[in-house]
């Protein structure tokens, strides 16, 4: 048995299995980790993928379980819940990666004293290029916190901020990868428009991102130092950097960001309005 023991994976899907690779990479072995999944044909592919053992009852995944990772999704939780809080082990850790739901839903719907530790994740951890941010609940210490943290370090940028700020996370790197996939599609239909084949539009334009985002995160430096030195006065990127502007694209990421911070709190409160009338 691994040094973080035998580990349950609730929910075979694209997160699930992302985080039965990690906890794989981070080194537990594949015969510590069981994954719950009740579709038989998903269930087999994550088998067969990764090595590890498989059933379709959470109750049997969670028994005798050291780590809960719960990666069902949020209209699911309090059902997975439901048939895991009997089944776990005193002392267990719960860390959760489904989105919206506060830690106190987990609180409330599993033993006393539970540690849970809530994540929120984005999809890029499925290529370890993740930027995920954790949250600790009440019983949630630091060796607790920093078992998640190992856990989930093979999918990226793991941050620790209060559980206040997740909606925030939300906004900027959980709903983030549609954000640059939306840029990344208008940049390739760009070159389309100025001619470029469609398929060379969207290689260039994919290149583009990834090479700029390497390159601030190589350098260190502020993104405004880097696009001045793209920027050559009276130069082709002033001229379009000023259109930008005067569409208010800056404008408008700031606004995305703030609504889907304010649904992100809105779901939790639906989810806690769902869980009270239970």
């Amino acid at each position: 048995m691994s040094a973080v023991g035998r580990v349950a994976v609730l929910g075979g899907g694209v997160m699930g299995e992302a985080l039965v690779g990690a906890v794989l990479r981070a080194g537990v072995g594949a015969s510590d980790v069981v994954v719950a999944e009740k579709a038989a044909a998903r269930a087999r592919e994550v088998a067969d993928a990764h090595g590890v053992s498989t059933t379709p009852s959470v109750a049997d995944a969670v028994a005798g379980a050291d780590v809960v990772l719960v990666a069902v999704k949020p209209q699911d939780v309090a059902a997975a819940l439901a048939d895991a809080g009997p089944a776990l082990a005193p002392g267990a850790l719960v860390v959760t990666v489904a989105a919206g739901l506060p830690i106190a839903f987990y609180e409330a719907r599993l033993p006393a004293g539970t540690p849970v530790v809530r994540v929120m994740p984005n999809t890029p951890a499925v290529v370890g290029k993740g930027a995920s941010a954790l949250a600790p609940g009440a019983a949630a210490g630091p060796d607790h916190v920093a078992l998640a943290r190992t856990l989930l370090a093979p999918t990226g940028l793991v941050l620790e901020v209060p559980e206040r700020l997740l909606d925030a996370v939300t906004a900027v790197s959980g709903s983030g990868p549609a954000y640059v996939f939306y840029l990344v599609d208008a940049l390739a239909e760009a070159g389309v428009l100025l001619g470029l084949p469609r398929a060379q539009a969207l290689e260039l334009a994919v290149a583009t991102f990834e090479g700029a985002s390497a390159l601030l995160a190589a350098s260190g430096e502020h993104p405004v130092v880097l696009r001045e030195r793209v920027s050559s006065p009276g130069g082709t990127t002033v001229a379009a950097l000023r259109e930008l502007d005067a569409h208010g694209v800056r404008a408008a990421v700031l606004a995305a960001a703030e609504a889907a911070r304010d649904r992100s709190r809105a779901l939790a409160a639906e989810a806690e309005g769902d869980g009270a009338a239970r």
